[in-house]
């Protein structure tokens, strides 16, 4: 298996391609201007506490308040805010915790008017950024990340990932984190900590040792509100996150970002330091990969699967919708359970990295094909759950119902990545009338020519607009020349000047329309 990271660099913003055998699986922005992404903290104000909501509302600087929910306070809320009140007024000067005497915890189902006040100064963290007409929401239970931990202050907890499901590596995991641990802080312990020595994990807790130092002493002379520590920039951030053993290649089209990431890599994974490299070809980096043609033909409405088959995604202010459909396709299984289950197995498959793709978090139902046997519905199940596996937001999935909607939650903690695919119609009379983008026509044609190859027509004909005919045939090699090598059949293709931009139709040896 190929994991390969494609970066685009351009004068706002900063594009992140995740590909995995060579097909996009997550997409991801660094824009300049998002000043409220999930892990930076702030020295924030209290605006008021509403009792009603059992939250508050705080000043971080943003237009709107962020939103405290009194779960999200943390136990350990009487000592920040003792902490916050000291170091900002210059009272204390020692960051270590060590000699920090820790107040009472809180109640843990207490209300927000006991613990908080208006105008009270507190260290908050983006959870979730500001979506749609909401402000963030925001949590005092800090924690900062690093490759192999995570650093809790004002904690003693030491916890391993649940995905480490060895006992024995999992005790020898904490038995080393907790001799390196200094008095007042907690540890979690990442996945990627697996098989590590001492050495790497305490290099790497002394860095967020240093981070935690930085940004106390901001404090003392800090605006209130005001960022006090920033999540490392998006590329190392999502190298931390997601680089392991099984990259192959990360592709980047800028000079400085290439040294920064080179850098980075070689602190985390000296060996893999050769696999980073530098693009200078004038095509830009995202049609080289194949991206751009992947972006068009999988944000859409409409989204084409293997065999005919495709998901209609709709979303509601509520919910997402996912329908899955089996198509036109030919059935060459035994009966009809078995084309079901096919179709609903490639379904999961794609519904699992869409979600990813395009970062759709709260509530998604997925209405698959019926499948009567109680057997195929819990070998989908598991098979949905597997491919969800390397997807890092929470998430919950629930047994197919009766009526064979499966019922999924996933944790969303930036606005959905949604991006235009649809263009201006040429044949349009009136300004304003939209169709899909060109490109994914290609995708169509290609998946018709497939199935009607299997059908062992002995010659093809195709008509289409002559825009998208000379896109067919010119070039080398053309779209043709390679349907040749691939299908060892030649396509005559013809074009038509009565044809809309995006019509096409296929006729056999005796002329007839093949429907």
């Amino acid at each position: 298996m190929d994991k390969e990271l494609i970066i685009r660099s351009s004068s706002d913003n900063v594009d992140f391609a995740l590909l995995k055998d060579g097909k996009l699986i997550e997409l991801q922005k660094d824009e300049d201007s998002n000043d409220f992404a999930v892990g930076d903290v702030f020295i924030a104000k209290i605006r008021k506490a509403v009792p009603g909501l059992n939250a508050a509302f705080v000043n971080v600087g943003y237009e709107k308040d962020a939103f405290l929910h009194y779960h999200d306070l943390g136990p350990k809320l009487p000592s920040l805010l003792k902490f916050t009140k000291r170091v900002s007024t210059g009272k204390l000067k020692d960051f270590s915790l060590k000699n920090f005497p820790f107040e009472k915890d809180i109640d843990k189902d207490g209300k927000i008017t006991d613990a908080l006040k208006s105008n009270q100064s507190l260290l908050v963290q983006i959870v979730k950024e500001p979506i749609s007409t909401k402000g963030p929401r925001i949590s005092s239970e800090l924690s900062i990340a690093g490759r192999y931990i995570v650093l809790v202050p004002f904690s003693s907890r030491i916890s391993i990932s649940q995905k480490i499901e060895d006992r024995e590596e999992k005790d020898r995991l904490k038995r080393l984190v907790k001799s390196i641990t200094p008095q007042g802080f907690g540890v979690i312990v990442r996945t990627v900590a697996q098989g590590k020595k001492v050495a790497e994990l305490d290099k790497d807790l002394q860095n967020l040792l240093s981070r935690w130092t930085a940004m106390c002493k901001k404090l003392h002379r800090a605006h209130h509100p005001s960022k006090v520590l920033g999540e490392m920039n998006k590329a190392s951030s999502i190298l931390r996150d997601i680089f392991n053993d099984s990259f192959t290649g990360i592709t980047v089209d800028d000079e400085e970002l290439y040294y920064q990431i080179k850098d980075y890599v070689q602190e985390i994974a000296p060996q893999k330091e050769s696999i980073v490299k530098l693009y200078q070809s004038k095509n830009p980096i995202f049609e080289k990969f194949g991206i751009e043609r992947q972006i068009k033909t999988s944000f859409g409405k409409t989204v084409s699967m293997a065999k005919g088959a495709y998901l209609v995604i709709e979303h509601t202010e509520a919910l997402h919708v996912i329908d899955v459909n089996s198509g036109n396709r030919s059935n060459k299984a035994n009966n009809q359970e078995d084309t079901a289950l096919e179709v609903n197995l490639i379904a999961a498959t794609e519904m699992a990295r869409q979600l990813r793709l395009r970062d759709m978090g709260g509530i998604i139902v997925v209405d698959f094909i019926d499948l009567t046997s109680a057997e195929n519905r819990q070998k989908l199940f598991n098979h949905l759950r597997d491919e969800m596996k390397d997807d890092r937001a929470k998430h919950k999935i629930l047994p197919p119902s009766k009526f064979g909607l499966i019922q999924i939650t996933r944790q969303r903690t930036r606005p959905e990545m949604n991006i235009k695919t649809r263009e201006e119609n040429p044949d349009a009379i009136i300004n304003g009338a939209e169709v899909e983008a060109p490109i994914g026509l290609i995708q169509k044609i290609n998946q018709d020519l497939e199935r009607l190859i299997k059908k062992d027509y002995k010659k093809l004909t195709l008509n289409t607009h002559p825009f998208i005919a000379a896109f067919l045939t010119k070039g080398v090699p053309s779209i043709r020349s390679k349907w040749l090598l691939e299908h060892k059949k030649w396509v005559k293709i013809l074009p038509r000047d009565a044809y809309t931009y995006l019509e096409y139709h296929f006729f056999d040896k005796d002329g007839n329309q093949i429907k």
